[in-house]
């Protein structure tokens, strides 16, 4: 079987694409990046779902950006919420972490190479995706093309006139109806994810942020309930 590095963030979008590259033929090396989140319930959530997925191993990674902080994610800034039905804010918002995307994908990048592995996946997606520019097709494409300039194995593969590697991103046209129903189809449990922004020690949603509210229409539109553990009263806001 050929090796893919897989992000796992422990919400339901990386859950899905793990599933996928799982029923593409791929040994799945799962890997979550510790990176100073609000909490650590996703961590718990990811290591849920690579097990339950069948992940050969699940490694995490930890990198400190609250150092450098500059988002609701990694600093003392409150995360935006909403009411049922609510229209989500346009642009780019608080929660977009800076750079988050870049470093993660490169961690992947390294230890596929220390893995053998020409594959990477991750779970970014430009339709359901809040506005953050690191989850764009053509940020994929552009770090598809640094990895294998910035390689010993895209160097090598490169001079042999062989392909190089590839940074897969499934998810990246789909609603989040979609992905729900994709998730199904593959038996992916959701009970077992955690998407919030601010979910709390247990893993439960608030149900008024950015990502709760997207993740609850996605189930809704899909025709499917809600498999999302919410904390006391949060499904009634």
């Amino acid at each position: 079987m050929k090796k893919a590095v897989v992000l796992v963030s422990g919400g339901m979008d990386s859950a899905v694409v793990l599933a996928l590259a799982r029923e593409a033929g791929f040994a799945c090396h799962a890997l979550s990046v510790s990176y100073g989140q609000r909490h650590t319930s996703e961590l718990q959530a990811a290591a849920r779902v690579a097990a339950a997925m069948g992940a050969v191993e699940h490694k995490v990674v930890t990198v400190d950006l609250r150092a450098i902080g500059g988002s609701a994610l990694t600093a003392d800034i409150a995360v935006p919420e909403h009411d049922a039905g609510e229209r989500l804010d346009e642009g780019i918002p608080v929660t977009y972490v800076p750079a988050r995307n870049t470093i993660m994908l490169s961690i992947a990048l390294g230890w596929a190479e220390v893995l053998g592995a020409d594959d990477l996946f991750c779970g970014v997606n430009a339709v359901d995706y809040s506005g953050y520019p690191d989850c764009r097709p053509e940020f994929i494409a552009a770090f598809e093309r640094l990895a294998n300039l910035a390689t010993k194995t895209g160097v090598t593969r490169a001079a042999a006139g062989e392909p190089g590697l590839q940074v897969h991103a499934p998810l990246m046209r789909m609603s989040k109806a979609d992905i729900a129903r994709e998730g199904t189809r593959l038996g992916v449990d959701f009970a077992q994810t955690v998407s919030c922004y601010q979910a709390d020690g247990d893993g439960r949603a608030c149900g008024r942020c950015d990502a709760c509210r997207l993740r609850a229409a996605g189930f809704a539109d899909a025709g499917l309930p809600d498999p999302t553990r919410y904390a006391p009263g949060a499904e009634s806001r």
